[in-house]
């Protein structure tokens, strides 16, 4: 049980150093699309420590679990592995986390369904707003305008997706700035960060209590607005993608001195009207590659006593 101990101990140390080195660090808001690399990387390899080590779990107590698991390997293979000689916890270790595993798998289908019933909810208000004419075919337009005070936008994923836009919004955006509003709310599209949101959000829901989940979740919000603000500044200006923000959200109190739900608003605006302060080619590629051996190491340590033995 060695083995298994370690890969649990393992995840349970990138859990808790990962997620601090990355608040303590102040280049995710400079080089987003980087960040939601080295996060997704950091909860693979704590999700993968887990599968390892219930997978060793079970097949140190259970001998058709060893069977499948080491079915072609050497003796000196299952010899390094002492199986035989674990103790009750094994198989109290391999059900909890397969519990666990299938508890997550329940969240994120939960997750993905509740998901889809809300773009059903909205694809049906849509066409009530904004029924369909005659020759018309439902989601055949890319671009929807609505009729409304408020100026808003947001994009409706999907097998046909569509970018809704009010006419409030419209006569507040002017040329480019609505442009960059377009390429905003396609950076999403482009990049699926819905799927990263759907993900997150699962883990977080389907366990409340593990704190490295909920940060998960609350830098992908984030993290995943930062990187849309940095395509549409690519090609329209930083100043044009803030000013198209301050549009959109003026009316909504977001500015005042009280908080509300759209607090990170000012923060983004704020960072579009500083100079970007990007990290080196050279780092980037760094970071890129050493988050990319994160999920290595739990693969490592699973492998270690079989590679010695076959050494």
């Amino acid at each position: 049980m060695m083995v298994p101990a370690a890969l649990l101990l393992l995840g349970a140390l990138a859990a808790v150093v990962a997620p601090r080195l990355l608040a303590r660090a102040d280049w995710p808001d400079h080089e987003p699309v980087v960040a939601l690399w080295v996060w997704q990387c950091v909860v693979a390899a704590v999700l993968l420590c887990c599968a390892l080590s219930m997978t060793l779990s079970a097949a140190a107590a259970w001998q058709a679990v060893r069977g499948h698991v080491f079915a072609n390997a050497p003796h000196a293979v299952l010899d390094a592995y002492p199986l035989v000689t674990a103790g009750p916890w094994a198989a109290a270790t391999a059900v909890a986390l397969a519990c666990g595993g299938a508890w997550t798998v329940a969240m994120l289908v939960r997750e993905v369904v509740r998901a889809r019933s809300r773009r059903r909810l909205r694809r049906a208000e849509l066409l009530v707003r904004a029924p369909v004419l005659p020759g018309e075919e439902p989601g055949a337009e890319p671009l929807v305008v609505l009729e409304g005070e408020r100026p808003d936008a947001w994009w409706m994923s999907g097998p046909a997706p569509q970018l809704v836009i009010t006419t409030a919004a419209l006569r507040r955006l002017k040329g480019r700035q609505l442009d960059s509003l377009l390429a905003h709310e396609q950076g999403h599209a482009q990049a699926r960060h819905d799927w990263l949101l759907h993900c997150s959000a699962a883990l977080a829901n389907g366990f409340p209590q593990v704190p490295v989940f909920a940060a998960f979740r609350d830098e992908m919000h984030r993290l995943v607005e930062l990187a849309a603000d940095d395509m549409a500044s690519r090609r329209f200006g930083r100043l044009t993608t803030a000013l198209a923000l301050v549009e959109l959200n003026e009316d909504r109190g977001v500015f005042g001195p009280c908080p509300t739900p759209q607090a990170h608003v000012p923060q983004r605006v704020h960072r579009l009207l500083t100079p970007p302060d990007r990290l080196t080619a050279t780092r980037r590629l760094g970071l890129t590659a050493t988050a990319a051996l994160v999920p290595v190491v739990p693969v490592l340590v699973a492998f270690v006593p079989g590679l010695r033995a076959l050494g």
